[in-house]
């Protein structure tokens, strides 16, 4: 896994519902809520080719007393839904010093490495996840569906099926990757964050802001309903 180090740009204040609160609102939700929400995240120049890089501009608030190291974000795509074996880390990025307020950075990551994906689920629909740790314990996870389709109509008239399926996979570059950007689905995990009396419960203060589509999801021990979004 290749480790990079980003400067995030710190932006105006800590904003609740997209308004500026009296400082002692501010510090009576601190008890309430994680030091680092994922307030957005946006995916950059999707639709895409299936080997060209994702991009992921992120943003997030860290609130008072603030944390003392770096935060590492990690992008992993799902190879196959039947095991882990083939899932591929397709970047780490480490982040930091952490502003108190809010801070953006776009996340780059290459393509997943295709000889690494059974053949057979190539195509169609699986998952990338984006997650972030603080000290080795991860504490948000958002999960994307990710369509990969061939572009090509000729190809895709002589190698379907009658039920629409291909018969073989095409060419890498007749694939198309499409991120569900809009459904995404977050996991938020509890944990200790400079001392054990930080780990906190969330609640609603917590979630990310007004205007985007994160759901939250409550069971924290299955691989598949922490990532998968309902239809």
């Amino acid at each position: 896994v290749l480790h990079k180090r980003a400067n995030p740009l710190t932006l105006p204040p800590l904003r609740f519902r997209g308004e500026e609160k009296p400082i002692w609102i501010e510090l009576q939700r601190l008890s309430k809520m994680a030091l680092v929400n994922v307030t957005n995240v946006e995916v950059l120049e999707n639709p895409a080719k299936f080997t060209d890089d994702f991009k992921l501009q992120i943003t997030f608030d860290c609130v008072a007393p603030g944390i003392k190291d770096e935060l590492e974000w990690k992008l992993v795509y799902v190879g196959s839904a039947e095991s882990e074996e083939h899932d591929q880390t397709l970047d780490a990025v480490l982040v930091g010093p952490v502003a108190i307020g809010r801070s953006t950075f776009v996340f780059k990551a290459p393509a997943p490495d295709a000889k690494k994906i059974p053949e057979k689920d190539l195509m169609g629909v699986t998952i990338i996840l984006l997650t972030c740790h603080y000290k080795e314990k991860e504490f948000i996870r958002v999960g994307y569906y990710v369509n990969n389709y061939c572009e090509d109509e000729e190809f895709n008239r002589k190698f379907k099926d009658e039920e629409g399926k291909l018969t073989k996979n095409p060419p890498l570059s007749k694939i198309r990757r499409n991120i569900a950007a809009s459904k995404p689905r977050v996991t938020r995990f509890d944990i200790p964050w400079d001392n054990e009396q930080q780990k906190i419960p969330m609640d609603e203060h917590s979630g990310l802001g007004d205007g985007s589509n994160f759901q939250m999801v409550q069971d924290e021990n299955s691989r598949e309903s922490n990532i998968m979004m309902q239809e």
